[in-house]
């Protein structure tokens, strides 16, 4: 008992850590370190911090030139702000960005610059990059951890907001194909969110999701589970997410850097994966399951083909 009671002290106070760390983001390394760049440096600091907007869009000797310094200067100007290299420095950036702009500025950003009849083909490649980019980022590890928690769970819990609401839909009924206690959490009102998670403890599991804009009450529902000792799993498109300040597995899937709409397309592969990997490991239950909904199905007419085949029985229409 002591053993166990130990590992939690420190799960629970590394936690606390994440949650009092301030978020460093580009801006505040840019304000740390101001006083100690040269002219140059100070050039480029100034000019992300008005116009990040623009900058995402450069390379670095586009940005070096916009402030008449060299692509190497702009280089180690990254290096010096703590980042491996200027790609590093430019998914700061892009991070900067996502938590920054409102709908309307994204917008602008990314769909005022494409021609009306390239928006299809712009469109759907986006959300190919976006799931090849979700490929080399997210953990296979994590994956695992969180098919292992939720296999492991007395009860489930999911929470996602908003442009969210649809893919915690979606996750929910299928994992209630799977397991006994799965609850979705209805975000009516703040309050309502507490009540039906008043009853959750260190033997259930949360899932939180979020993409920016990020849902400061899907935060407040994470916080409540992680003070209450549930294991939380996030589904996010960052490790610098808010949401990860209270998660014990983050999985990362990208969406959209900046447009008026949310993509959704890798965070649902993601979850159609991680369906899949629970249905694997539980496959009979799972079997058992669709053969008594098929039973239901049947029985209640519930898809079309169904309806058909009553009305044709009735002789009201003859199918060739």
């Amino acid at each position: 008992m002591t053993e166990k009671s130990n590992t939690e002290n420190q799960e629970e106070k590394a936690r606390d850590s994440r949650k009092t760390e301030p978020q460093e983001n580009l801006l505040t390394r840019l304000n740390q370190q101001y006083s100690s760049m040269s002219k140059g440096q100070k050039r480029l600091a100034d000019y992300i911090s008005e116009h990040y907007d623009q900058a995402v869009f450069m390379t670095a000797a586009k940005l070096g030139a916009q402030v008449n310094v060299s692509e190497s200067t702009t280089v180690r100007f990254a290096m010096q702000l703590g980042y491996a290299g200027f790609p590093e420095f430019h998914r700061a950036l892009e991070e900067l960005v996502m938590t920054r702009l409102n709908s309307i500025q994204r917008m602008q950003m990314t769909y005022g610059r494409v021609p009306q009849g390239e928006i299809l083909n712009t469109v759907l490649q986006s959300d190919i990059d976006k799931i090849k980019m979700t490929m080399e980022e997210v953990s296979s590890a994590s994956f695992e951890q969180s098919v292992e928690m939720l296999l492991n769970a007395r009860t489930i819990y999911i929470v996602g907001i908003r442009s969210c609401a649809p893919l915690a839909s979606f996750l929910a009924f299928y994992l209630h194909m799977i397991f006994d206690d799965v609850r979705l959490i209805q975000t009516s009102s703040a309050s309502e969110i507490f009540e039906q998670m008043i009853r959750i403890g260190e033997e259930d599991v949360m899932i939180g999701i979020s993409f920016p804009r990020y849902s400061l009450r899907t935060q407040k529902a994470l916080e409540f589970a992680s003070k209450r000792h549930a294991k939380v799993i996030t589904i996010t498109d960052s490790v610098h997410s808010p949401i990860n300040a209270w998660s014990s597995c983050s999985l990362i899937a990208k969406s959209d850097m900046a447009s008026i709409v949310d993509s959704l397309v890798a965070p649902l592969s993601l979850i159609n994966a991680l369906v899949v990997a629970l249905c694997m490991k539980r496959q009979e239950d799972v079997v058992d399951t669709l053969e008594t909904m098929e039973e239901i199905w049947d029985e209640y007419q519930v898809y079309s083909s169904d309806e058909i085949t009553a009305v044709k029985d009735k002789g009201d229409i003859k199918l060739s």
